[in-house]
């Protein structure tokens, strides 16, 4: 099992009893460091103060558990705005939300297309951008996240 998904079994209840919700749990390194990130949203908007109460409870059980063996930074984030959709349900609750394609290799050459989302199936990405419809086979999309439009 992944350490993302063992934190994620423990650190889900944690922050459901502060009121949000868990969208992700990242474990990546950033030059020479580790860093262990959840990401929590809440419909009113996550603050700083959400994500110190979360940090304090779920930090002990980190260090009982123990589930990393390097030495690494643990963070609590709001999920933010332009939110990367990983998941199905993601998916389905942004449905004809701006979202923003990015591929692994460019298509007409672009490597980011924007549009709305219109679909997805088995990792499949439908978008409507401008005048066309646009299917992304799982393969070509290296990542989609919400677009903020002002």
């Amino acid at each position: 099992m992944k350490v993302t998904e063992i934190v994620a079994g423990f650190a889900k209840p944690i922050v459901e009893a502060h009121g949000c919700s868990l969208w992700d749990v990242e474990y990546v390194r950033e030059g020479s460091e580790w860093f262990l990130r959840l990401y929590i949203d809440k419909d009113s908007g996550v603050d700083i103060t959400d994500c110190e109460a979360i940090s304090r409870a779920v930090d002990p059980i980190l260090d009982e558990k123990d589930p990393i063996a390097e030495s690494y930074h643990f963070e609590v984030c709001s999920a933010g705005l332009e939110r990367a959709l990983k998941r199905p349900e993601d998916f389905a609750r942004f449905m004809d939300s701006p979202i923003t394609v990015k591929l692994y290799r460019p298509r007409n050459g672009l490597k980011e297309i924007p549009g709305i989302l219109r679909g997805y199936e088995d990792g499949r990405v439908t978008v409507e951008a401008g005048k066309e419809t646009i299917t992304f086979e799982k393969s070509e999309v290296a990542r989609v996240r919400l677009r903020v439009e002002f």
